[in-house]
């Protein structure tokens, strides 16, 4: 059963997670323990807004909706999406 991340949640890096630049490829990851998993611009601003110290997902959701400005609830989906995924594979957690 998959539990839900919700906008009152705090979620951070998983253990063993990190989040580094690829100079060579110019590409930003998230390296984990025989895992890594490439970002894209979008996933990028969603992993360093949403993990930042003392944020909410739901404040790091307020902060991508005005930075896109677009509306919060088509943000909020697609965040939440992302997130939930991210933690399924390990590279977050909650």
């Amino acid at each position: 059963m998959t539990i839900a991340i919700t906008e009152q949640d705090r979620v951070r890096l998983a253990p063993g997670v990190v989040l580094r630049h690829d100079r060579t490829r110019d590409q930003w990851t998230l390296l984990g323990p025989e895992r890594v998993l490439v970002l894209d611009e979008v996933a990028l601003d969603v992993v360093r807004t949403c993990t930042a110290e003392d944020a909410t997902v739901g404040t790091g959701i307020d902060c991508l909706a005005a930075q896109f400005s677009a509306p919060r609830n088509e943000i909020a989906g697609d965040v939440l999406e992302l997130l939930r995924t991210m933690r399924e594979r390990g590279f977050i957690a909650s």
